[in-house]
């Protein structure tokens, strides 16, 4: 069978291809732009995927440095409260040591009818001691400086201040 065909149909045919093959290739067209933007996007999701991931990673490390420092900083807080505890030991220990380093150059005896009693460091003691054997709490008199010592059979209770070691040059 043959198949006529028309001039008129057989244009309108081509021109139909020509415009159906133009309309595909600007649609390939399209498609390659779309394909190279969709490839760029790709690699900016991988490159910002990269980056993220990187982050994270920054973010973890800092975490954990974070961690240790505040470890290091709890430690060094201890370490200070026990310094500051030892500096204060070691000031009561100095001035302990310095004032027993500081040697007494007199004793306080105390005569009890002109015999020796007790020796004490200090006035206010031997008084303490003597009324502990029953001295009356009143009428302590001191001794002036250069006057003659009552006979030691008229004083019940006396205290006297005597030096102590020998003198440094």
């Amino acid at each position: 069978m043959i198949t006529l065909i028309r001039t008129r149909t057989l244009k309108a045919l081509r021109t139909d291809l020509a415009t159906a093959e133009t309309e595909a290739e600007n649609a390939r067209s399209e498609a390659d732009k779309c394909l190279e933007q969709n490839g760029d996007l790709v690699d900016h999701l991988t490159h910002a995927d990269d980056v993220a991931g990187e982050l994270r990673a920054e973010l973890a490390q800092s975490l954990r440095d974070a961690a240790r420092l505040e470890g290091e900083l709890e430690a060094l807080r201890a370490q200070v409260l026990l310094d500051t505890e030892d500096r204060q030991a070691l000031r009561t220990l100095l001035r302990v040591t310095r004032k027993q380093n500081q040697r007494a150059d007199r004793v306080y005896a105390l005569f009890h009818q002109g015999r020796l009693h007790s020796v004490h460091p200090s006035v206010e003691a031997a008084e303490i001691a003597a009324e502990a054997e029953g001295a009356p709490r009143s009428g302590w008199t001191t001794h002036t400086p250069g006057a003659a010592m009552p006979p030691a059979c008229e004083v019940t209770w006396r205290v006297q201040p005597l030096p102590f070691g020998t003198p440094t040059p």
